[in-house]
């Protein structure tokens, strides 16, 4: 701690070179934050995905529905302890900006498949009794001012139309990771007022008993509609999240490549900025190694004057990432957890202080095997 004051008074002395090492440090943090953000985001539904929850879906594709009477089939399989399904509807809010996730559900069994959201129980019990009832997410909710009471106009753009609902409750979730965009509505409404597709589902989620279980009811089930009309693939939902984030690319190879790009060119910086700073004070160094330094001391200076460029520009980096995460997605609707975690904050001090090390690593060996006459005479 006695050394502070000089390595502050070593850090003002150069007032712009400071100042701009600082910044690189901070837009390098704050471009690692924010590919982290992103990354998470994409693998939002990997990673909040239940262990004991399998999807089941046409072996077509995901657009093709299901028969509504695979639900009691579904059943009757051993292992399974709950069954439930939704449709994607897809429709807007007023502007085809306003876009948010919108499903039919069923509502009798989607929470016992879906625990980890929570409702309070009168708003559910309004939305179980109301037919034109629907449950948002409180971010969505708070997005576009929707209160429960409200009528809102969905414009429909797969089943057609202006579909209105009554607002009957708000879902948190009870992770910090889940999903809080989505809007749910009764399948029953979506079932009596289609012209089209009557009698079929989007697809089924299925609680299995066991997690052990997952993989062999998987099995039963497309071995259960295997050779008819409607045959199915069932996975994992963490199976089934990551086919989304393949379509997307290999992220995390891109955050990757971009991060050591970064990193390599910061270290380059700064490792020139230290060596032109030992070099500048080669006279200072042997004043202090004549007054006593030993040196390691002096090693232990030029290592802590590089940490505090890195420190310094990698907070400052990082809290501005997280403030700006805080304002919630970017994007309008495709990033819907947009979210920068402690502990990838923390990976990214921790590499911003493993670059400072690097770069001041020698520079530092340098000084401290300076000699005291070799020195002087340079002077």
């Amino acid at each position: 701690m006695r050394y502070l004051p000089l390595i502050w008074r070593n850090l003002v002395r150069k007032k712009v070179r400071t100042t701009l090492t600082i910044g690189s440090y901070g837009v390098a943090l704050f471009l690692f934050g924010l590919l982290a953000a992103i990354q998470t985001a994409f693998n939002q539904g990997v990673e909040v995905a239940g262990v004991d929850r399998l999807v089941v879906r046409n072996k077509v594709s995901l657009i093709m529905p299901l028969p509504q009477a695979y639900r009691d089939r579904i059943l009757q399989i051993r292992g399974v302890r709950a069954v439930t399904y939704a449709s994607w509807f897809g429709g807007y809010y007023q502007d085809e900006r306003n876009f948010f996730p919108q499903y039919a559900i069923d509502t009798p069994t989607f929470r016992r498949v879906y625990p980890e959201f929570s409702v309070p129980p009168s708003e559910w019990s309004a939305f179980e009794a109301d037919q034109e009832g629907c449950v948002v997410g409180r971010q969505t909710a708070q997005k576009y001012g929707f209160k429960v009471g409200d009528r809102v106009p969905i414009v429909a753009t797969i089943f057609g139309g202006v579909w209105e609902f009554n607002v009957r409750g708000i879902y948190d979730g009870t992770r910090q990771q889940d999903d809080l965009t989505q809007f749910w509505f009764h399948a029953r409404y979506l079932e009596e007022r289609r012209r089209w597709g009557k009698g079929n589902v989007g697809w089924y989620v299925v609680r299995v008993a066991n997690p052990d279980l997952a993989t062999p009811v998987a099995a039963a089930l497309d071995a259960l509609f295997a050779n008819s009309s409607w045959e199915t693939k069932s996975e994992t939902e963490a199976a089934f999240a990551a086919g989304f984030v393949k379509q997307m690319g290999n992220i995390k190879l891109l955050i990757l490549v971009i991060g050591s790009v970064v990193f390599v060119t910061l270290l380059l910086v700064t490792g020139n900025t230290m060596a032109m700073a030992v070099r500048e004070r080669t006279g200072e160094l042997a004043v202090l190694k004549t007054l006593g330094f030993s040196d390691r001391a002096v090693l232990g200076l030029v290592l802590a004057e590089s940490q505090a460029y890195a420190l310094q520009g990698g907070i400052l980096g990082l809290v501005a990432v997280k403030l700006f995460t805080m304002r919630g997605d970017p994007t309008g609707g495709m990033l819907p957890l947009f979210y920068l975690s402690p502990a990838k904050m923390g990976l990214g001090l921790l590499a911003a202080a493993a670059v400072g090390a690097a770069a001041g690593a020698i520079p530092a060996v340098l000084a401290m095997r300076l000699r005291i006459v070799h020195a002087l005479r340079r002077v």
